[in-house]
């Protein structure tokens, strides 16, 4: 017994330090970058991502909840997708999107509303991202710990194999730092809004600095039957038909908008349904000029506009006065919504919150954001060569552990 326990843990060890021995060979070959100096933005023009939209067109979405996979092993286990399916659609929903942990499902893929979709990552830190319109799965990640040239080699590594990347929930477990948002690039979303984290300051930071990214918010939820955990956050997508492909170029697009949905205390589904029955809507977002006006359908308690690094710039309550005049600091403004509560009947208190993407300035050329980190290739070679000796003398005590284990013959 002693010598099967014995051989059961040196089986272990063996495994550990196997896995050791990747890990310090990912982390060996990881780049270093260039990481160009924040441009907040600026030009006399202003780009609008609603100029022109179909108030009519909006489409109910959820891109990030968990099923069963993985033999159960991760969260969501307990959920079917059918069940997903039917609870969403109940709720009004036009497009419920699975999102597993490194596995695009594939359930529900000849439906019009279908699109490709997973969470990436598996390292202890929660540096996790939402792949949508997804091509493939990455199997890479940096998993004990990232600085800013991990997490920018990563995004680099999504971006050919998914239509849309987006930087998930950045406030967990400070997966993602103020000073990252400042500096990383080549993705296309914040997930700003979800139903465990609220992740703005991360968003101004980005929006701050020159790169453009736009609004996600989901429930990213893991129990189908918990009413806490679903149609908390919604992404309104302003598509003209419910296809993925249309939906994709929208959300690339900044034609969306996050919300907050209300819910009451002790609401069962059937109560959730009807508040979704009665939810109000972005009827549209207009530059006058230098002046922005918003318009919605419901009855607003607040408005907030928000600017460079955060800070309100204006706040107006009531029905009125749903406009801001740019100022020559302002580089972009976003707004906050917040309306009354309308539902089963009027009562004092509030309702939905609605995050609007923002309205920023620029030249006149395409809204891309052209402050892209690059490799840089004599700095890389130079801390390969300073991690060599190190990853050698690994690898050596590794050779001489098992040559020590082995059987002396006689």
């Amino acid at each position: 017994m002693k010598r099967f326990i014995r051989s059961v843990f040196r089986g272990f060890v063996i495994c550990i330090v196997f896995l050791l021995v990747i890990e310090a060979v990912i982390y060996f070959l990881a780049p270093v970058y260039d990481f160009p100096e924040p441009r907040p933005f600026s030009g006399e023009k202003f780009y609008n991502p609603y100029a022109g939209l179909d108030s009519l067109s909006w489409k109910k979405c959820n891109f990030h909840f968990h099923s069963r996979e993985w033999w159960g092993l991760t969260a969501g286990s307990g959920n079917d997708p059918l069940e997903i399916y039917r609870t969403y659609k109940m709720l009004g929903y036009d497009a419920a999107e699975i999102s597993n942990y490194q596995s695009i499902s594939r359930v529900f893929a000849d439906s019009a509303f279908y699109v490709p979709a997973y969470e990436h990552g598996f390292g202890i830190r929660k540096k996790h991202h939402m792949l949508i319109g997804s091509h493939q799965v990455l199997w890479l990640d940096y998993s004990l710990f990232q600085n800013i040239n991990h997490k920018q080699n990563i995004l680099d590594l999504l971006r050919p194999q998914s239509d849309i990347v987006a930087i998930a929930h950045p406030d967990w477990d400070n997966g993602f730092s103020l000073k990252d948002m400042k500096y990383l690039s080549n993705y296309d979303l914040i997930e700003a809004l979800d139903n465990n984290w609220r992740s703005f300051p991360q968003w101004d930071a980005a929006l701050s600095s020159g790169h453009v990214a736009w609004i996600l918010a989901d429930d990213d939820a893991h129990d189908i039957h918990d009413p806490f955990q679903v149609q908390r956050c919604v992404t309104y997508v302003n598509s003209p038909v419910l296809k993925g492909d249309s939906i994709i170029r929208s959300l690339k697009s900044g034609k969306a908008y996050g919300v907050e949905m209300y819910m009451g205390e002790h609401w069962t589904f059937a109560k959730k349904a009807g508040w979704a029955k009665e939810t109000r809507h972005l009827n549209s977002v207009t530059m006058n000029a230098d002046t922005l006006k918003v318009s919605v359908s419901g009855k607003v308690f607040k408005m907030m506009f928000i600017g460079q690094n955060g800070r309100i710039r204006k706040t107006v309550y009531g029905d009125k006065g749903h406009w801001y005049r740019f100022t020559a600091e302002d580089t972009y403004i976003r707004t906050v919504v917040v309306l009354l509560y309308h539902y089963p009947y009027p009562v004092v208190g509030t309702g939905d919150v609605f995050y609007l993407n923002p309205v920023f300035r620029y030249k006149g050329e395409l809204p891309v954001n052209d402050l892209k980190a690059e490799i840089n290739w004599p700095r890389t070679w130079i801390f390969r060569v300073l991690t060599f000796g190190p990853l050698l003398f690994i690898l050596l005590a590794v050779y001489r552990f098992r040559r020590s284990r082995k059987p002396v013959k006689s």
